[in-house]
């Protein structure tokens, strides 16, 4: 048992392949997969629809900034982890979030989720 045990982690990616990495990574560190959304408006139809705990958000998806669905994390209290290939200055948007580049480690994903669910 994790301390993501049963946590339910939104996935907002539009890379595939980096989606399903992170979906082994989270059932592995024993949580809920949420997604992966891999569109803005579908994105915050699920934010809209489900119990999310945390979210895993790409700072662009498909060539759009991901701003909208941060807003909608936001106005809920759900703690968001930033993916990023592009740096920690990558979106003024991200600012206050954790922030991690990908690609991503396991470890790397599980620390960050840890921090921005408990601090």
């Amino acid at each position: 048992m994790t301390t993501l045990s049963g946590r339910r982690v939104l996935i907002v990616e539009d890379e595939s392949l980096i989606a399903m990495l992170a979906e082994d990574f989270l059932i592995e560190l024993g949580a809920t997969v949420i997604g992966p959304a891999t569109t803005i408006d579908g994105a915050i139809a699920i934010i809209e629809t489900q119990e999310i705990d945390a979210a895993v958000l790409d700072i662009n998806i498909r060539g759009e900034r991901s701003e909208r669905v941060a807003e909608a994390l936001r106005l809920r209290g759900i703690p968001i982890v930033c993916a990023t290939g592009y740096g920690d200055g990558a979106a003024d948007f991200a600012k206050g979030a954790m922030i991690i580049a990908k690609p991503y480690s396991k470890e790397k994903l599980d620390l960050s989720l840890r921090f921005a669910l408990f601090g």
